[in-house]
This record gives C-alpha cells, structure tokens and sequence, in this order.
C-alpha cells in the first residue's frame, strides 16, 4: 500500500537523484550522475525485467509477495492496426508503434503508474497506492487523457494513432506471480480483465471509464455520455462514461 514509512521516505528520496530512466518501484535512478552510485548499491535492472532494479524485485521474487489491494488499472490499445500496417512497410509500422510504447510509458511514469507491459499493439498500467497514493484512480484517468491527446497528434511526421483507453478502479491482487527466472510483478482478478474489455470495445478517439473509477476519483460526469456495457464473458452489464477527444480537449 506504499505506507510503510521507510518505503515512503526511500522513494521520495530516489526520485530527486537524477536521472532517468528510472526503477518503477522505488524510482532509483540507471542513469545519470545517480546511476553509477545505485548500482553500487544494488539498484542496477534485474536482468530478467529491466521496468525495474534488482532490490525492489530480489524482495517480491524471494518471498513471492503480493496482496490483495484496491487499484486502478488502464489499458490502451491501437485500433485498427491490422488495416494501419497495410498502408506502410513494416519498419514504418514499427517507427509508429515504438512511438505509441515510447509515448505510453513516459506518460504512465509521468502519472506515478507501473508500467506492466506491452502486448502486441496495446499497453498495460497498473496504478497502485504505494505509488500514486489515494488519488490512484484520478491518476490512471488523466493518463487515459493524456494518452489520447499525445496520439492525436502527429507532430515531427507521425500519424495521429487511433488509439481506445478503458480504466477500472477495484480490488486486484498485485504481486509476484510466476516461478523464476520468469516471475513478474503483475496484477489478477476481474477488476483487471474488465478493463480489458473495455479497451478492446472503446472506439478511436474513447476514453471509457468505469463508474467505480470516475466515483474513487471524485469525478464530476453529469455532464458526459453514460452507457451501460455488455461485456464479453461479463454476467452484467458495466457501466461507464465516455470520454472523447474533444472532451478531454476541454
């Protein structure tokens, strides 16, 4: 939950040593003047996962810990891309989705996220307490946002990349899974897979997130689209509001 006074001070710590990239637990620097000195210390990337330093997964590995925790979690995924990767050659299509990971991670750091993973063309962030404290679903909202107003754009030669955002606030269990050498920090349970669903059924431009996740964050959605989702392999419908470019615009 990211309480514990020294795992709070640690990290409030690490974060003002430039420079980044950083671990995505404890925000350690690899490099800069601070990286040298951490890898000394034992801050340098696991080897099997370089999202983060070997201290902060040797503890999670070793005990093969986790819990049970309310968070927030966003997927994005670009739409269309089978049809996208016919009007260019290849290595333009992976010009424009490293753009698409590149853009997505700085944009989950940047919002106190972890950055789970990349899965083919979609993204995966998980938004816990012990890194974006209470407001953790405010912050995967504004990620959402955020990540639909970057690929809008297509500055420096890039095409604008339709791109559908679902977030979901709930209880999941957030830890190590797996057997090593191939253990993971990842998150499990409904709230996760839910927003899955919502990612593969938002449309380009959409932003949906769950009522769960605009109440934790104190929303005020009066004023947005509502709609009530039947989701694949979900028993009831889910209810979510819609956010748009122009929206988000506003």
């Amino acid at each position: 939950m990211g309480t514990d006074p020294t795992y709070a001070r640690n990290r409030a710590r690490l974060k003002h040593i430039p420079s980044a990239p950083r671990c995505k637990m404890c925000a350690a620097p690899f490099a800069g003047i601070g990286g040298p000195f951490m890898r000394l210390v034992g801050h340098s990337r696991w080897s099997k996962n370089p999202k983060y330093c070997g201290a902060c997964f040797d503890v999670l590995a070793r005990l093969h810990g986790g819990a049970e925790i309310e968070a927030s979690f966003l997927f994005a995924d670009v739409r269309g891309s089978t049809t996208l990767a016919e009007t260019m050659t290849p290595t333009e299509f992976r010009t424009e989705l490293d753009r698409f990971y590149d853009s997505s991670s700085e944009i989950l750091v940047r919002n106190d996220a972890i950055v789970d993973k990349f899965v083919g063309d979609e993204v995966i962030g998980i938004f816990i307490p012990a890194l974006a404290g209470d407001q953790h679903a405010r912050s995967a909202i504004e990620a959402g946002r955020d990540l639909l107003r970057e690929m809008s754009s297509s500055e420096g030669g890039h095409r604008r990349l339709p791109i559908g955002v679902g977030v979901n606030t709930g209880i999941a269990f957030v830890g190590a899974v797996g057997a090593p050498p191939v253990t993971e920090l990842t998150a499990l349970g409904d709230v996760v897979n839910t927003t899955a669903r919502l990612a593969s059924v938002a449309a380009a431009g959409e932003l949906l997130v769950t009522l769960d996740a605009a109440r934790a964050a104190g929303e005020a959605s009066g004023h947005l689209e509502q709609r009530s989702l039947n989701l694949k392999g979900k028993t009831e419908a889910i209810d979510v509001v819609v956010e748009t470019l122009a929206t988000v615009a506003t």
